[in-house]
């Protein structure tokens, strides 16, 4: 019987998801620093999908892509990879 692959993808995801403030502060602090958290921020994913579903390089390991508003009142979106 052959074994299932281990889905590491889905929790980084979910982690994501739920700490995506602290993320991009610890990681990114510049980037961090320049946007406005209190006009919030909103998972793209389903734009995500439709990008990477016509891409025909094979399976791409994208987690997330995140809009948010800048203090400049630019916007901007955040692509995570890894």
């Amino acid at each position: 019987m052959p074994q299932a692959k281990a889905d590491y993808d889905t929790p980084w995801k979910d982690v994501l998801e739920q700490f995506f403030e602290p993320f991009m502060q610890f990681y990114f602090p510049d980037a961090h620093a320049q946007i406005n958290w209190q006009a919030g921020f909103t998972f793209r994913d389903k734009e995500l999908q439709k990008v990477t579903r016509r891409a025909k390089i094979g399976r791409l390991t994208v987690d997330k892509l995140v809009q948010v508003g800048l203090k400049s009142g630019q916007e901007l979106w955040v692509l995570v990879h890894y």
